[in-house]
């Protein structure tokens, strides 16, 4: 089992940046596909990013690419959510997840089996 914890949401302007981290419990990090979600008040949980165990296979979404970077050490134990050009639809809650199938970088929220609990994120306009 492994344990999520988020930081480095807050504030921004639109057009800001902010590096979102997800430092994960354990020693099996590295077996993990690890990705981001995000959840806007009255909306579904949607993808944002993920990276494949070892970090050498990434998948984004469309509203994010080239905007937003997931990257991870696997070393600390962390996965990393770099986030420039941010505008205001991507106020969120993110969170960050876990998928056992370390081979994967799903989008798919369903493939992911932990979860932490979150950080706020708005973008003023």
């Amino acid at each position: 089992q492994v344990q999520l914890v988020e930081s480095g949401g807050g504030l921004v302007q639109a057009g800001g940046s902010l590096r979102l981290s997800c430092a994960a419990s354990g020693r099996t990090f590295s077996m993990y596909a690890m990705g981001w979600f995000r959840q806007a008040p009255g909306k579904e949980r949607e993808f944002v990013a993920a990276i494949s165990r070892g970090g050498f296979n990434t998948n984004y979404a469309d509203s994010v690419k080239g905007r937003f970077t997931i990257s991870r050490d696997n070393a600390k134990n962390t996965v990393i959510l770099q986030m420039h050009s941010l505008k205001p639809e991507d106020t969120a809650v993110y969170f960050c997840a876990a998928d056992r199938a370390g081979g994967s970088y799903s989008s798919r929220p369903y493939d992911y089996d932990y979860w932490g609990q979150g950080t706020q994120v708005t973008v003023s306009s």
